[in-house]
């Protein structure tokens, strides 16, 4: 295959063309210029033009949409929400001035976040019957499992928003998702640990009315602390969206038959839950507890550089990051104020993800290999801090990333070209076989 400049009629073609060669026919692609990052070949008429696809295991090398939203390089450390560099948007934004930005393309001026946090408010309450739906799960299910059948179940409730094709009803379902998803995290807990429902407090910022109906209970006034309160917030805002990943991929594809948007997101909940997606910051403190103490570290590096060993160091290294995941960085210093605020710096488990983190960062083994600690390592140990059980923590990803997936289809549902989505195969089954009946086989 080769690409060279030609021109080209697509509206939003660059001035070069792609050529393939397949048994001694050459067809020509358009070639599309992202604002950044690397250029595209359309080859949505390979198959007519050549009797071929592609294959692409894990989609590596293909892109399934057009989007205005994130832009990530991996080389470089970069992640950015509409162009506005992660850190800039952690160190000075809420979540809900973010959530702006996503859904909308612009962060709010002073009347629009007014008017947006109040809308935001006014649906973060759930209808009362839902209660009965979590009552129906065993005390022990893993909350994922009951947000995955919670966050559907909103289909049932809210019948005034889940034509798809009409913008106001996508609009009122986008504002459902993103503020009742802390309420029915919260809900997941409390049923968990068998204390009663916290309903959530108008005057409270995002974070804090949903650490609020975490860890408050009726008997007594409860205070959540700004610290931790301001932590969450910058947690939320780096997990808000990250581009086509597994979850949002999911998101797309579901939504992309018309189902309706509740359905979506949980079928994004349930792809966020495998253990090498939003899962993997329970897995760093499942790691920390396997280690058990600062001592037994130099075994485990010994062991995670044994390749026949089958151990590996949880929390570190990236898909998509070549470099310094800028998620981590963020939350690196927040991660140290939390310790310090809560008084855990010397905690037994925290310790050895202190000492294991300082070792990732000086042996040559992990450095040579860009294996950084990276946004789960840093966030399973503020969760831990707070008191989060690691069951929860996937769970908190999902209340991050509702915005983000909720942002992601309706782009797509507002694109013209979007088509329901049908991968190929490439089929390595049985030939033609002649059937032969039952008594003669």
């Amino acid at each position: 295959m080769s690409i060279e400049n030609t021109s080209s009629a697509a509206p939003k073609a660059s001035s070069r063309t792609a050529t393939l060669t397949v048994d001694g026919k050459t067809v020509t692609f358009p070639v599309y210029d992202a604002v950044e990052g690397a250029s595209v070949m359309d080859i949505s008429k390979l198959y007519a033009e050549t009797g071929h696809f592609t294959y692409d295991p894990g989609f590596m090398s293909t892109a399934s949409c057009e989007s205005k939203i994130t832009y990530i390089d991996g080389d470089a450390g970069i992640l950015r929400y509409r162009g506005y560099d992660i850190d800039k948007l952690a160190d000075n934004c809420d979540f809900r001035e973010v959530a702006h930005l996503l859904l909308y393309g612009d962060l709010p001026s002073p009347v629009q976040k007014k008017a947006f946090d109040r809308r935001i408010t006014m649906h973060t309450m759930i209808h009362e019957q839902m209660h009965f739906l979590y009552r129906g799960f065993p005390r022990a299910s893993h909350p994922m499992a009951v947000m995955a059948g919670a966050a559907a179940s909103l289909a049932a409730f809210y019948h005034d928003s889940l034509d798809v094709n009409d913008p106001n009803q996508r609009e009122i379902a986008a504002f459902r998702l993103v503020a009742k998803m802390p309420t029915l995290a919260a809900m997941a807990y409390k049923y968990s640990v068998g204390q009663p429902f916290i309903y959530p407090q108008n005057e409270m910022g995002f974070a804090e009315n949903f650490l609020h109906m975490m860890f408050s209970t009726p008997c007594e006034k409860y205070t959540v602390n700004p610290v931790l309160a301001r932590a969450m917030e910058k947690i939320l805002i780096l997990h808000a969206d990250h581009e086509q990943n597994a979850s949002t991929s999911t998101v797309r594809l579901a939504g992309s038959s018309g189902a309706n948007p509740f359905a979506c997101m949980s079928a994004g909940i349930a792809s966020l839950w495998g253990p090498a997606h939003g899962g993997a910051n329970e897995a760093v403190i499942n790691m920390l507890r396997e280690i058990g103490d600062v001592s037994k570290i130099p075994e485990f590096i010994a062991k995670v550089k044994d390749k026949t060993s089958g151990v590996k160091l949880m929390g570190f290294g990236h898909r998509v990051y070549k470099n310094y995941d800028p998620r981590a960085t963020v939350l690196r210093q927040t991660c140290q104020e939390v310790l310090a605020e809560l008084g855990q710096i010397n905690e037994p488990l925290l310790k050895i993800a202190v000492e294991l983190e300082k070792i990732a960062l000086s042996d040559e083994y992990f450095v040579s290999r860009k294996l950084y600690p990276n946004v789960d390592f840093y966030s399973g140990i503020i969760y831990r801090a707070m008191g989060i059980p690691s069951k929860m923590f996937t769970v908190l990803f999902a209340v991050a990333r509702t915005v983000g997936w909720v942002a992601q289809w309706k782009e797509m549902m507002e694109d013209p070209k979007s088509k329901i989505g049908r991968p190929r195969q490439l089929f390595t089954g049985d030939a033609p076989r002649a059937f032969v009946p039952l008594s003669k086989r």
